[in-house]
């Protein structure tokens, strides 16, 4: 499509690879009740394939001029909404649907696909499960595990509602134009989240990891030291632990702590 004209300031790249598309669009299952968001659909190519399942979409497109793409795709069962995921009012749009599961689909702007899945999370979207495109270094700290470099708040936020799991590595040739990075699909599915209230743990992580090289005693003011060196030595780890050593199960006793000292 050599006559659309991309626009940076979105961070345009359309997937061309029917390989991989077959392979995002295969990971979910819904049934013709179910509801699929698709966020970012640009010229269609993951929509036009995800009309296989019959069940109702709702994509959001902030580009007016992908219309072209797009518009032929509209109908009784798909709504294209030509406005910015991040600014929409996404619960109003939801209001107006029955389903029985949501699943969340898209190829994302790298930019923001923190802030996107901040807001999926922020506004409590009950969501089965999100696959998405997005740069292969932020899929590797999505997977991360403790003690490692990429380790570290996203990883940590993601993991305590979602179960995730890479899908496919994605070359930078799959796309046009062509970006200056590799991506991959990541799938993450809903799993039981643990008993804490999320903001609360929200803003536990964020002290945890707001200075990645001080040690864990230091970074958490809203606990007494004491307190949070009781559930370290619990877990094993020392007095001198730092944020990213710690596995999920510590930050939410932690955060369970902070729960009951604000009750």
């Amino acid at each position: 499509m050599p006559s659309f004209k991309f626009k940076k300031k979105y961070g345009q790249n359309f997937l061309n690879d029917n390989n991989i598309i077959d392979k995002i669009v295969n990971s979910i299952k819904p049934s013709e009740s179910d509801l699929i968001v698709e966020i970012g659909p640009g010229a269609g190519a993951l929509t036009k394939n995800l009309v296989k399942y019959n069940a109702q979409i709702l994509a959001f497109e902030i580009d007016n001029d992908t219309k072209k793409y797009l518009d032929p795709l509209s109908n009784d069962k798909c709504h294209i909404i030509y406005e910015d995921f991040l600014e929409a009012d996404i619960l109003g749009h939801l209001k107006k649907y029955n389903y029985e599961k949501l699943f969340i689909i898209g190829n994302l702007p790298y930019y923001i696909t923190t802030a996107i899945l901040e807001r999926i999370i922020d506004l409590k979207i009950n969501a089965e499960s999100i696959t998405i495109m997005v740069q292969k270094e932020v899929a590797d700290r999505f997977l991360a595990q403790p003690h490692s470099k990429e380790y570290g708040y996203m990883t940590v936020l993601l993991n305590f509602f979602y179960s995730i799991h890479k899908i496919v590595d994605v070359k930078r040739t799959s796309f046009y134009p062509q970006p200056n990075v590799d991506s991959s699909v990541v799938k993450l599915d809903k799993k039981q989240s643990p008993i804490v209230s999320y903001e609360i743990f929200k803003g536990l992580i964020k002290e945890s990891f707001q200075f990645k090289r001080k040690k864990l005693i230091n970074n958490i003011t809203t606990l007494d030291k004491s307190q949070v060196l009781s559930i370290l030595s619990k877990h094993g780890f020392s007095s001198d632990a730092r944020a990213e050593e710690l596995d999920l199960e510590t930050f939410v006793e932690l955060a369970q702590k902070k729960e009951k000292k604000n009750a």
